[in-house]
């Protein structure tokens, strides 16, 4: 059992749902930034995905786009992430997971990267535009230095094709609740249920839900047999943070 995997199983044998907080890479300022991720840390994550910041964020709604935009525009990029969690290794109890498209990843080197992450404490990564099919050169070299590739699977996933991840797939499941991008809803699409259904069949790792996540009371609709283990919320974060709220206070809602 890797890392992540664990820290979620933990939460399970506590009693609740994983928290799973998004926050894009320099957002909103640098200066900030890394106070926010340790706020989160403290304040109840159990695991943090960190945004690597891209030029063309396809699976991204306005909210994690604009972030993505404003992180750029202040020089953020994966040497600066890299860099800012070497500074802070050993200092989180959560999972680092570092979310991003291909593109940035081969541009370090992913060799590199892979070795980097690995002293910087990151546990996995998330990368939506590397299709399974393309992935064993990337999952290979990062399964090497203990860092796990994360699935991610939707509606359109078939249970056939869940089972294919669910053979090379380590640490969690990343279950999109959309078809579409990122961005906090109001309610899920009823869709959901059935998706969760398929995923609960094909792998045997614990489940994160997330796209569209705001609120505990999303998941407390879903069946308890099926609900998720892990809630991801990344929009939702991203807009109270820019109002100038606090981390701990948009968790104090979901730990309570």
């Amino acid at each position: 059992m890797t890392f992540l995997e664990q820290k979620i199983r933990d939460a399970h044998t506590a009693g609740r749902t994983a928290l799973i907080p998004f926050v894009t890479a320099g957002f909103p300022t640098l200066d900030t930034f890394w106070g926010i991720i340790e706020e989160l840390d403290a304040n109840g994550a159990d695991v943090i995905e960190i945004g690597v910041p891209f030029s063309d964020p396809v699976a991204d709604g306005p909210v994690v786009e604009d972030a993505s935009r404003r992180a750029l525009e202040q020089g953020v990029s994966l040497n600066w992430i890299m860099d800012g969690l070497k500074q802070r290794a050993g200092n989180f109890k959560a999972g680092i997971v570092l979310m991003g498209y291909l593109n940035p990843f081969l541009q370090y080197g992913l060799e590199r990267f892979a070795a980097d992450a690995a002293q910087a404490g990151v546990s996995g990564c998330i990368v939506p535009d590397l299709p399974l099919d393309e992935s064993a050169p990337v999952r290979t070299t990062l399964k090497a230095h203990g860092i796990d590739l994360i699935a991610l699977v939707g509606q359109n996933t078939s249970e056939e094709r869940m089972r294919e991840y669910a053979a090379v797939s380590e640490g969690y499941v990343y279950v999109v609740s959309v078809l579409g991008t990122t961005g906090a809803r109001t309610g899920l699409p009823p869709q959901v249920e059935e998706t969760l259904r398929r995923a609960r069949k094909a792998f045997n790792l614990p489940l994160a839900l997330g796209f569209g996540l705001q609120h505990p009371d999303q998941l407390a609709a879903i069946p308890a047999d099926i609900r998720p283990d892990a809630a991801v919320f990344g929009s939702a974060l991203l807009k109270h943070l820019d109002k100038g709220n606090t981390a701990k206070a948009f968790l104090e809602v979901w730990t309570r």
